[in-house]
């Protein structure tokens, strides 16, 4: 499982329908879309896929789709984290695992606990879970940094936590525990713009949203820096530089949505809290993802 999780995954989008309803014609098509394409994994119920506005009746639809339209295709990961220790222990216990490769699992948000507590956290659900787990440090939307040293304790002591999706956009403290951590624990980017920089640093690939959109262009800078082509790598990563700035410019997954529905695979619909990009950054998308394609 480890080398399956090299490369490229991508934090898949939920497609909605203009009334609000997941649209899973436009999730099927966008699945395909990214396993013709060349991506190595689908993160499925990540943040990207708008989680926080769904049910759990819509979490378990969603999950069962995914894992039935890739039939084993590709792996699949699944996002799988709160602030709430136990209830998060508790809903492991009871869910079907069938298709499920690896889970996903966000630092508690909004609590802010110390580093002891996110370890014991981290080790405490790992302790229940059937299938590997990469902890995720995105520290601008949870409130608090997995510090190096609490990713490093884990990765040395945990055995079934395989890696960190590190979003924290601190080169240092990625490049730190890179350095230290044990041979085959993966740094996987969470931030599309430094995958690049990030992998010639030693990382072992991304979970990408810009890829929902291009997953081949994606997928092969990917590639091509983990093959140490920096000459192509480079190239392709500044081909997709001004696209991946654009459709952050209003928020994740506004920007990307607004770029799959300029691409035809679903419509620009989002769940509140979450409104669309404004029409000066809808333009901008349109145009760059025209200069991409050709």
């Amino acid at each position: 499982m480890k080398k399956a999780l090299k490369g490229c995954g991508v934090a898949i989008i939920t497609p909605f329908h203009k009334h609000g309803t997941v649209d899973f014609t436009s999730l099927g098509k966008l699945i395909e879309h990214l396993i013709t394409n060349g991506v190595n994994y689908i993160v499925a119920l990540g943040t990207t896929a708008e989680t926080a506005t769904l049910s759990e009746k819509e979490k378990l639809a969603v999950t069962d789709f995914i894992v039935d339209t890739v039939a084993k295709r590709l792996p699949v990961v699944l996002g799988l984290g709160g602030n709430d220790t136990q209830k998060i222990i508790d809903q492991i216990k009871t869910f079907n695992f069938d298709g499920i490769d690896a889970v996903l699992s966000v630092a508690p948000y909004y609590n802010k606990p110390q580093q002891r507590g996110i370890f014991y956290h981290f080790k405490s659900i790992e302790a229940v879970l059937p299938v590997p787990m990469l902890i995720y440090n995105v520290p601008s939307r949870t409130g608090v940094n997995i510090s190096a040293e609490t990713t490093l304790k884990l990765a040395s002591e945990v055995p079934g936590i395989i890696g960190i999706k590190e979003a924290s956009g601190n080169m240092m403290q990625c490049m730190q525990i890179i350095k230290d951590k044990p041979k085959d624990f993966l740094v996987i980017s969470g931030e599309d713009a430094l995958t690049m920089p990030l992998i010639a640093a030693g990382a072992d690939g991304v979970i990408s949203v810009v890829a929902n959109a291009f997953p081949k262009e994606f997928s092969e800078m990917v590639q091509m820096a983990l093959a140490a082509n920096c000459k192509k790598a480079k190239e392709l990563h500044y081909k997709l530089f001004n696209f991946t700035n654009a459709i952050f410019e209003d928020g994740s997954p506004a920007g990307i949505k607004a770029a799959l529905e300029v691409l035809e695979i679903c419509q620009n619909n989002l769940r509140l809290p979450l409104v669309k990009v404004n029409k000066q950054t809808y333009a901008s998308i349109q145009n760059l993802v025209k200069e991409i394609i050709g």
